[in-house]
């Protein structure tokens, strides 16, 4: 059969040999169809291994994770609760930053009793520095309803773990097969791209459709006796080997196998949606001082930060001098105080996901007079010794602001 196939942005010369059907790119449309889409007709899978089979992938990968593996301290149990709580922290967090913050909970909190008892802003104020601090929130909220709800026990089962705060499918899987050994895969980054790259598969990993079909393609590869051993060394062959940048190709177990090696497509797999815009704000924090205690409040608003404790904030559209902001701000003009020139800080940058602020720290003096008072009790504002600060849960570009302005 000879003909010509087209999907998306796919033209394909096709042809039939023992039931598969070779897609070959063109040329001229290279922008997401980079890579040969397999087909297979005889009942084993949704596409063709190439030059291997299910169980010799799935065999190779974790023979090389018993011999490669890091050493890590959530890797020593399979209790579900310290799975979970890795988990959680080292979402969208690198493992040599999350695994400190992770000894740290557990040395404060060694069972999900202890940690359904904490308060928010102890465990806020742990988190600090991990961002993303919904999967904070969510963490406590998880642990109270496994305590009241479950009598401190996990559920066993994928799909009921995903009816728990902050569990989203990948969590659930890694819980449920490393925990409680249930063959299902666990997709993160690492994973998409080990698939993408060995088997040429140019499906878009952000898109719905591409995450359903990376999905079946890794529940058809998982091992079903070894559904722990097989999620773990797919991450970590991801996470160590089939890095996003540089990976280690020349010492590949894949190497004779890999459409991407063979290719030259290590750079163009796995297919990813463009990130959009990072958004620029500009914020000024005016810091206000008395008797050697500084103004902050508790944010409320379902902004970023949310149940951390900052100074006053002005936001504005763009850069600005802080005396044309502190003069137009309504609250600020009413307290009646004066900027403290030689005290304002350099501009600090801070990286968010898809925002970068750009921020200035402003001291101000005022008069502790009783309008003014009611004004810092109006605004929410309430006096923080240096100590009493120490203890708040703090977003990190304030905690960088203090240390370095030696506030004592």
């Amino acid at each position: 059969m000879l003909g010509f196939f087209r999907t998306a942005n796919l033209n394909a010369e096709c042809s039939n040999t023992k039931g598969i059907l070779y897609l070959t790119p063109d040329p001229q449309d290279f922008t997401l169809s980079i890579a040969r889409f397999i087909l297979i007709s005889n009942g084993i899978s949704d596409f063709d291994l190439t030059m291997m089979n299910k169980s010799f992938f799935a065999h190779k990968i974790v023979e090389w994770y018993a011999v490669n593996q890091r050493s890590l301290p959530w890797r020593q149990t399979n209790d579900p609760y310290k799975i979970w709580l890795s988990e959680i922290i080292l979402q969208q967090t690198r493992v040599a930053q999350g695994t400190p913050y992770y000894l740290k909970f557990i040395l404060r909190f060694p069972d999900v009793f202890a940690l359904a008892k904490a308060s928010e802003q102890e465990i806020l104020r742990l988190w600090q520095g991990l961002g993303y601090y919904t999967r904070a929130r969510n963490l406590h909220r998880c642990a109270k309803i496994v305590v009241l709800q479950h009598r401190g026990q996990f559920p066993e089962r994928y799909a009921d773990l995903q009816k728990l705060p902050g569990i989203g499918v990948y969590t659930a899987a890694a819980i449920a097969s490393i925990a409680f050994g249930e063959p299902v895969a666990a997709l993160d980054g690492n994973v998409y791209r080990v698939l993408s790259r060995v088997f040429g598969i140019a499906q878009d990993t952000h898109s719905r459709e591409g995450k359903d079909f990376f999905t079946r393609q890794a529940n058809e590869l998982i091992l079903k006796e070894y559904p722990a051993a097989f999620n773990q060394a797919m991450m970590e062959f991801g996470a160590t080997h089939c890095l996003p940048l540089n990976p280690k190709c020349e010492d590949c177990i894949f190497k004779k196998q890999c459409v991407a090696y063979d290719k030259g497509w290590q750079d163009r797999l796995p297919v990813k949606t463009k990130k959009p815009k990072i958004k620029k704000r500009y914020f000024f924090y005016f810091v206000i001082e008395q008797n050697k205690k500084r103004l902050m409040r508790k944010r409320r608003s379902k902004d970023i930060w949310q149940g951390l404790y900052d100074f006053y904030l002005v936001e504005t559209k763009t850069r600005q001098k802080p005396e044309n902001v502190f003069a137009k701000d309504p609250m600020l003009k009413r307290l009646r105080g004066k900027i403290q020139q030689n005290k304002i800080s350099g501009l600090y940058k801070h990286i968010l996901t898809h925002q970068q602020l750009m921020t200035r720290f402003i001291p101000v003096s005022v008069k502790l007079t009783k309008t003014n008072q009611a004004l810092f009790e109006f605004m929410k504002l309430k006096f923080y010794s240096s100590k009493e600060i120490d203890g708040l849960p703090k977003p990190v570009l304030v905690s960088r602001y203090l240390l370095e302005s030696d506030f004592s």
